[in-house]
């Protein structure tokens, strides 16, 4: 089990009040929101009426308020889109990004941080962690405690546990082109049982389909040469068909491989494909990889 800690806190941050505030966000995200409470974040998203992402968010609820974060690109947009839609309802978003400091802590058990404003179970990296929520004064002093019980990561770690673990990021595999089940969203931040929402129609009719015209894929390269975003991906058979884009690669340690993050078209992302990944500057140097399942571990 990892124990370590990341600092968020760029992560844009919005508090929702008001007493239609539940069955409001409930209409624009993909989650059932009524089910919301303050034990753990739920992972949502926001569409357009296509279906296609305008925001990937986690949030949780307290007895008067829902606590909202994103990508810190999300910021001024997302509370912008929200907005867009609050017409006759008794709901109010406030930016609350710099009031408040957020860290993830990965392990168990529940960290004890005295002066912590929230303290909520979140699977960010999809393995138990949690969310720290702190006033903004208070950020070193609660940097310092749990440094003393855990070992801070930089981003480049968190980049590649998150990419092990097969997870999304806004803007790299999250992007406004892509579709939450494409994602693999699925499981973790839809539910299919809440009722109407912005872009739930498209969703319907994909579940119903069972299919994706494209699917986030791990890939491993069989010579062990580095794979970087943004290569494109090239089926053997039809010859050298482009199939697919990497979206996020590192260099994977517990894996003791090159992996990458990226999509594949319907076809082509059967776990044991064999494709070749190549840059548009040098298309001819091809890098063989195979197509495996998420997550790498």
């Amino acid at each position: 089990m990892v124990t370590a800690f990341f600092d968020l806190s760029a992560r844009a941050k919005l508090r929702v009040t008001g007493a239609d505030r539940i069955r409001f966000l409930n209409g624009q995200t993909t989650n059932d929101v009524r089910r919301a409470g303050a034990e753990a974040t739920q992972e949502s998203c926001v569409l357009n009426a296509k279906g296609h992402l305008d925001a990937h968010l986690f949030l949780f609820a307290t007895p008067n308020d829902i606590w909202i974060d994103a990508d810190q690109e999300l910021r001024e947009r997302l509370q912008a889109r929200l907005e867009r839609y609050v017409i006759a309802d008794d709901v109010t978003i406030e930016d609350a990004t710099d009031q408040f400091t957020l860290f993830q802590v990965l392990g168990e058990p529940k960290p004890k941080i005295s002066g912590a404003k929230f303290c909520v179970c979140s699977r960010r990296l999809g393995i138990d962690g949690w969310d720290i929520w702190v006033e903004s004064a208070g950020a070193e002093k609660t940097r310092s405690i749990l440094a003393a019980d855990y070992r801070a990561m930089d981003e480049s770690e968190w980049e590649v546990l998150r990419i092990e673990n097969g997870i999304p990021r806004w803007g790299r595999e999250l992007t406004p082109e892509i579709i939450p089940p494409e994602a693999n969203l699925a499981a973790r931040a839809i539910d299919y049982e809440k009722g109407c929402y912005i872009g739930q129609e498209v969703i319907s009719r994909m579940k119903m389909s069972g299919q994706t015209n494209k699917r986030l894929c791990g890939v491993v390269s069989l010579d062990d040469v580095p794979l970087l975003q943004p290569m494109k991906l090239a089926a053997h058979s039809p010859a050298e068909r482009e199939v697919g884009w990497i979206t996020s690669a590192t260099r994977s340690e517990r894996t003791g491989k090159q992996i990458a993050l990226g999509y594949l078209k319907r076809g082509f992302n059967s776990p044991g494909t064999k494709l070749d990944a190549f840059s548009a500057e040098n298309s001819a140097e091809r890098i063989p990889v195979e197509v495996v399942p998420v997550p790498f571990l």
